[in-house]
């Protein structure tokens, strides 16, 4: 259809679907603050479904969206996603010279639909020199995990002369294959949208 974009929706206990969906309102549901973790709600011929964003087709230079992938998901169900890491406040062992050291740009986590946090940051001003901070003491909202062994590292101080490169995100999901008859679909945040924290 005119103005739309292929799409397909599919899950557990689902048909893959070929969808059309509008770019701009998928691209108003990606700027949010959640990002893919937004749960959105899929209206397929009058039914109604919650679905997260898996997978994108992005025009290289223009960066105009092309195709997008809606996995089907409960919120008595869990999923994994990825969520941005950040730190606030200015080390201690930073203003004696060291240097912070935050080693993940995202980090993985399990959790229902709408329990998913926009992001996670912790607070680093306490973090001395030579001192890290683990898994097992980033706050989590109750019904979400970090999926990572509890003394995995994700923030340090080291001295000025040792530096280690940050390790990067993981790619998102495989794209799902799919062939079945089309049906039009309008993708719009859930309504029950989760609320900042």
């Amino acid at each position: 259809m005119k103005g739309l974009i292929p799409a397909v929706f599919y899950g557990p206990g689902k048909s893959p679907t070929n969808l059309a969906v509008s770019p701009e309102s998928l691209a108003k549901v990606l700027s949010g603050a959640y990002g893919r973790n937004q749960l959105v709600e899929l209206d397929i011929a009058g039914t109604k479904e919650l679905a997260l964003v898996r997978d994108l087709e992005v025009e290289p230079v223009t960066r105009e969206l092309l195709h997008a992938d809606f996995y089907s998901v409960s919120k008595e169900r869990e999923v994994r996603a990825r969520v941005p890491f950040t730190t606030k406040g200015r080390a201690l062992g930073v203003q004696k010279g060291g240097k912070l050291r935050v080693v993940y740009r995202d980090l993985p986590v399990v959790g229902t639909p709408d329990k998913i946090p926009a992001s996670i940051e912790i607070d680093v001003s306490a973090l001395d020199t030579a001192q890290s901070y683990r898994v097992k003491e980033v706050a989590m909202p109750a019904g979400v995990r970090i999926d990572f062994p509890a003394e995995r590292v994700v923030a340090s101080i080291e001295s000025k002369e040792k530096e280690a490169p940050e390790e990067g995100a993981e790619g998102g999901a495989p794209a799902a294959a799919a062939a079945a008859p089309a049906a039009a679909a309008k993708a719009a945040p859930a309504k029950d949208d989760k609320k900042k924290k």
